[in-house]
Formats: structure tokens, C-alpha cells, sequence
């Protein structure tokens, strides 16, 4: 057997510690963004476990507004005013959704937890084994009470699927999960920024039944609401949308 060269050990170390150092800054990254999400945590009343360090890695990594893909729909009408844009009337395609209802004291808390049940689905959590990719807005079906007065604590949170998996949706760990089918809806959306609980909801359901020409159209006690950034960003990007009756 030949001995082994000088240079070649010297090279072999090399790439051992280079890759000891690499792992580590993995692991001072993955530790960092754990402690902000469990910070963040806090601030709605959640716990954020360490399970969930690898998934808010692997979705940080992916987090470039280039990968996200949009649900798709057709624009079907925009309604402006002084060049503001007051709503849009969209149309979109019946499709699988990866849903799971939640009821938490605060609808934040309901979102979070949800949110994180999703995470680990789209993280590999999956029959696939593989990285689903990041698709937006990330939704939750809200409901009113009968008075229209306050957001009851059941709500859905969903995760479209990605157009390469609507006809194999990978099945869930998560027994919590269920994947659905959605029909065709038409729906009114106005965006909104900012954080997203009980008050803001409701403000903005009143806002855009003020603003629709025939609201009655709508379903009164069904909303959703479209969230474009995950839920520890601080400026939120998201939408209100009211759904037109089938």
C-alpha cells in the first residue's frame, strides 16, 4: 500500500477542517434563527420547540422571492379610486390544499402553531421525503360570529400545493394535516399590512363591505386571509378576501 504524501494529508486535513468549520457555522446559523423565531414566539403567547430549528433553516434558505410561487388565479376586475387600488376580483382554479384546523385562545397563537405544523410538511415531513417549496399567500379560513361582531377561535390554515404536486400531493406525517380539494372560487381581495388578530380582521372585513358595490353577493360569516410573509415578519404583506357565493 503506498504511503501517503505530505501534500495529500496536508490537503485531506484541510477539507476536514474546512468542513468542521462550515458545519459549525451551520449550526451557529441554525441556532440564531431558532432564538428569533422563539423570541418572536413569545410575543404571541407561542412556544417554538427545537424541533423545529432544521425546517425554519431550510425555509429561510428558501425564503428568495424568486422561488415562491404564486397561487395562480385570473384577474377579473380592478376597482381603483384616485388611483388607489380599493380591491381586485379574482377567480381561482379548483385545486389541493394541505389544511389543518386550529383553536387557540388568540387567533396569533392559531396561526403560528399552524403555521409551524405546515413548516415541517413542507420541510420533508413528507412521503416524499423531499423539500416542497414555498408557495404564497399561505391562507386562513376564518368565520364570524352570527352578529358579524368578532372572529369565532376555529380557524383553517392552508398551504397550497405546488403545481408539480396537485395530482400526488405527498402525504402528510402530521396526522393533523389533511390535504383538500378546493373548488373554483371568486373572490374579492384587498390588501392590508401590518399585524394580524381579532381587531385587524375584523377592520378590514368592515372596511371592504363598505367599499363592495353588492356584499350580499358574499358569504357573510367566511373569510379568508392571505398571508404573503411568514407570520414572525414584522411588516406583514397581507390581503382580506371575501368570497363570492357558489
Amino acid at each position: 500500500m503506498p504511503e501517503e504524501s505530505p501534500d495529500s494529508a496536508y490537503h485531506s486535513n484541510g477539507s476536514s477542517l474546512e468542513e468542521e468549520a462550515a458545519e459549525r457555522m451551520e449550526d451557529e446559523e441554525q441556532e440564531r434563527l431558532l432564538s428569533y423565531w422563539q423570541s418572536v414566539g413569545r410575543g404571541h403567547q407561542v412556544d417554538v420547540p427545537r424541533d423545529m430549528a432544521e425546517p425554519i433553516q431550510q425555509l429561510t434558505r428558501n425564503n428568495n422571492p424568486q422561488e415562491r410561487q404564486a397561487i395562480p388565479f385570473t384577474l377579473i376586475q380592478r376597482k381603483e379610486k384616485l388611483g388607489d387600488l380599493l380591491y381586485e376580483k379574482r377567480q381561482y382554479g379548483k385545486a389541493k390544499w394541505a389544511c389543518i384546523k386550529m383553536k387557540e385562545k388568540q387567533y396569533e397563537q392559531s396561526i403560528c402553531l399552524g403555521f409551524m405544523k405546515l413548516m415541517r410538511y413542507i420541510c420533508e415531513q413528507n412521503s416524499s421525503g423531499l423539500y416542497l417549496g414555498i408557495t404564497i399567500p399561505i391562507v386562513t379560513v376564518v368565520h364570524t360570529n352570527e352578529s358579524q361582531s368578532e372572529i369565532t377561535p376555529l380557524v383553517t390554515v392552508a398551504y397550497y400545493l405546488p403545481e408539480v404536486l396537485q395530482d400526488e400531493p405527498p402525504h402528510p406525517f402530521d396526522s393533523d394535516i389533511i390535504i383538500e380539494e378546493w373548488p373554483s372560487t371568486i373572490v374579492y381581495s384587498r390588501g392590508f399590512r401590518g399585524i394580524t388578530n381579532e381587531d385587524s380582521i375584523m377592520r378590514e372585513i368592515n372596511l371592504l363591505a363598505e367599499i363592495l358595490e353588492s356584499p350580499e353577493l358574499c358569504l357573510q360569516d367566511t373569510f379568508i386571509i392571505a398571508g404573503y410573509t411568514n407570520p414572525a415578519a414584522a411588516n406583514r404583506h397581507n390581503e382580506i378576501w371575501f368570497l363570492q357565493r357558489p
